[in-house]
């Protein structure tokens, strides 16, 4: 089956980046009916029609919570992931998984925390256009419908994100064209070309599967709205073309983060700079550590630009040399392929490289037999910074009031356990990523102390000669002050459930 962009709500394909003015509504449902008219009627952008010059863009997803708000039967909504359905901060032991503990617990949160939200609407515009698109989206419907739980306004910081490094550089390129095969296969060099089924429900993924979704007899769907499931004849699939969407908020400690490293450089620019590149893994222009500074640099404002600052691996880097194993884009990415070689070896694939690192005679691949192979555990980001842009001078030198800063934390996927929960609790909130002992990510990591006691709040640089060095005593940079697990129904979809008969809640309707 073709890939249909009609049907597919934009953000999936587009990041909208020309569209720089952004605000973001966390809704409950005040009236069902309401809602389900106002979703009736919403211009849901598509990605077709985003592929054009859009000014003004909607989008909306749907809590678990949302989907039994708007009258859907439990039943259907059983079809879904359990963490779509369980929500992200109903349960402790997720909590601790994602590092939501300590000042990152649910019971701090803003929103999200002891009650689920039950809708996201995101609205991008044009510059000036912001303002009038709000007023036409939030008429009369909308006030009876919704409730506002939080509005989330956005700051266009010209690329950069709120600590002043360059952003949104690294994104995985999905087959659109549907060139891979489809079906399980052995990828032992790293590709940024990934399975469409990674990211929208419906198609197969990187184990050449579909990913379970909520099929239904065709009973359910009598007006036909729905799109045949293809690998299942005889049901109609709701999840085809939608995918989950998972939103943070987290706060950024501008000043905290650049006066620590400026204590620990003695107020030297180019030792502070370096040292906070280091814990990023990029240059503050989006270079990678691994690959030097190419002469001109490459813009990153630039399809061709990011491409560039894109190609490389951590194969050349063994060692963590250039880039510290723990920074914090090699957390988010080890680059890595299937097979260790591809990263421990120095990059060399072949027969006798292969047999050497399966039968474990080759101690350089061990470390990278540590990291599971990325190209399962991609995510598709879309988030946008609020509050205010500081220079590192800036934030050092500033004594006034502190404007709250951050990042409201968006990303796309078909599998939130597999790809957002696995990214954050095992890469970036792992004490023991790649090898590394009781330290996580420097950035955005927390710094709960482990079970033993033993302190994270550590980062380690690795020595050609000697033990690594470690700086210790890092503040927690990165707060998480909301979020919540959100589908992202395809148009179809979403006019299925604004129109689904809910006069008998007790229907088996999404059964299988």
């Amino acid at each position: 089956m073709a890939v249909e962009l009609d049907d597919i709500q934009g953000l999936v394909r587009h990041a909208y980046a020309r569209l720089t003015e952004a605000c973001f509504y966390v809704l409950r449902i005040a009236d069902a009916q309401a809602a389900r008219r106002w979703l009736s009627s919403a211009p849901v952008t598509s990605a077709a029609l985003a592929a054009k010059s859009v000014r003004e863009v909607l989008q909306v997803a749907l809590t678990s919570d949302g989907l039994r708000a708007l009258g859907v039967p439990q039943s259907l909504i059983e079809e879904f992931s359990s963490e779509f359905i369980g929500g992200m901060s109903a349960d402790a032991n997720r909590s601790r998984r994602l590092g939501d503990v300590g000042p990152n617990a649910p019971e701090n949160w803003k929103w999200g925390g002891s009650t689920a939200p039950h809708m996201v609407v995101l609205l991008y515009a044009a510059p000036g256009r912001l303002t009038e698109w709000t007023q036409t989206v939030t008429g009369p419907e909308w006030t009876t419908a919704f409730s506002v739980e939080a509005v989330l306004p956005t700051t266009d910081m010209k690329g950069l994100e709120p600590f002043g490094f360059a952003d949104g550089i690294s994104q995985p390129e999905l087959d659109w064209q549907l060139t891979l095969p489809s079906h399980d296969h052995t990828q032992p060099e790293y590709s940024n070309l990934i399975e469409l089924g990674e990211f929208l429900l419906g198609y197969t993924n990187e184990y050449g599967r579909f990913t379970e979704r909520p099929l239904l007899d065709p009973a359910d769907d009598p007006h036909d709205q729905l799109a045949p499931a293809e690998d299942a004849p005889g049901k109609r699939d709701l999840g085809r073309n939608g995918s989950y969407l998972v939103l943070r908020q987290l706060r950024q400690d501008v000043q905290g983060f650049w006066r620590f490293h400026d204590t620990r450089a003695n107020g030297d620019p180019a030792a502070r700079k370096a040292m906070a590149e280091a814990m990023v893994g990029r240059t503050m222009a989006g270079v990678s550590l691994v690959e030097g500074a190419p002469t001109p640099s490459p813009d990153p404002g630039t399809k061709a630009g990011r491409e560039q600052l894109n190609a490389f691996t951590y194969a050349g880097d063994p060692e963590g040399m250039r880039c510290p194993f723990g920074a914090h884009v090699r957390r988010a990415n080890p680059r890595n392929g299937d097979l260790p070689d591809t990263s421990g070896n120095g990059g060399k694939v072949g027969l006798l490289s292969r047999l050497l690192t399966t039968l474990g005679f080759d101690a350089a691949a061990l470390r990278g037999d540590l990291v599971a192979s990325s190209r399962f555990h991609r995510m598709l980001r879309r988030g946008r910074e609020y509050g205010q842009s500081l220079l590192p001078e800036a934030a050092i030198a500033d004594k006034g009031e502190t404007v709250e800063t951050g990042l409201h934390f968006i990303c796309l996927g078909a599998n939130i356990s597999r790809q957002f929960e696995f990214i954050q609790g095992a890469w970036i909130t792992g004490a023991k990523f790649n090898g590394l002992a009781a330290e996580r990510d420097p950035l955005v990591g927390d710094r709960q102390p482990l079970s033993d006691g033993s302190e994270t709040d550590r980062f380690s640089l690795p020595q050609a000669e000697g033990a690594a060095c470690q700086i210790a005593g890092l503040p927690q940079f990165v707060s998480v002050v909301g979020g919540a697990y959100f589908f992202m129904p395809s148009l179809r979809a979403l006019r299925f459930l604004a129109t689904l008969d809910h006069s008998n809640t007790s229907s088996p309707v999404g059964s299988t």
